[in-house]
């Protein structure tokens, strides 16, 4: 069984329901009542957002780099970030990383072909909607993206930094977002939703009856991370 190193702290909650969702998900597969091997690095998420809000991402990079080091000089095999923001800088962190990353959003598109899925609405914090890596993915595997328009990305980027990452969970603001959904589903006319952010399952744990699928990258990224784990 190959160890897994987590960067995480980014946030704290999506954190929690990565580490219960591993077990979980390894537990499924393996029957003999034995646990994954696991590090988790929890890191200072304000500073990651603060240089985002800098748009510095060489920064970005080194300090997930120098991260993604110390899980290695632990002993983990191979690495993911549980987050989509950082994503953003995935390319040159996987170049720079001393060990194998799985990536979310790639991850994240194989559910989507799995579901034949061609155009998906995607919602996350203001930098993953605004950013090209959703997209420059989804696309080689000809699959359309749609995003809220800016007003209603300003809705879910504060809901998400000022609420969902500080753990709270507020039955108005998971009512804004279906709205949101519903807007988005006649404007463009998406089959599905990817829940770019991985505190939004926490409040979007169903379709609520929107009819079509929210992917949840968080329980995607993990289910990858096993079969890595496993492989």
């Amino acid at each position: 069984m190959k160890t897994l190193g987590i960067i995480g702290g980014i946030g704290p909650e999506s954190t929690q329901e990565y580490y219960r969702l591993l077990i979980a998900s390894y537990r499924e597969r393996v029957t003999d009542g034995s646990y994954p091997a696991i590090f988790i690095n929890s890191i200072n998420l304000k500073t990651l957002v603060d240089l985002f809000e800098a748009d510095d991402l060489p920064r970005v990079t080194g300090i997930l780099t120098a991260e993604l080091g110390k899980l290695a000089a632990a002993g983990a095999d191979f690495a993911l970030l549980s987050a989509n923001t950082p994503h953003i800088v995935f390319d040159d962190l996987r170049r720079r990383s001393p060990i194998p990353l799985v990536s979310i959003v790639e991850a994240t598109c194989d559910a989507a072909k799995a579901l034949k899925l061609s155009k998906l609405g995607l919602f996350g914090t203001r930098f993953t909607m605004q950013s090209r890596f959703y997209p420059e993915v989804f696309s080689r595997a000809g699959i359309a993206l749609a995003v809220p328009e800016k007003d209603e990305q300003s809705i879910i980027h504060e809901k998400y930094m000022d609420e969902l990452v500080k753990g709270i969970f507020r039955p108005e603001t998971r009512e804004q977002l279906l709205g949101i959904v519903d807007r988005l589903k006649q404007r463009e006319g998406i089959q599905g939703l990817i829940l770019g952010g991985t505190e939004l399952p926490l409040i979007l744990r169903d379709d609520a009856g929107r009819g079509i699928p929210f992917l949840d990258t968080t329980r995607i990224h993990v289910e990858a991370a096993v079969k890595v784990m496993l492989s």
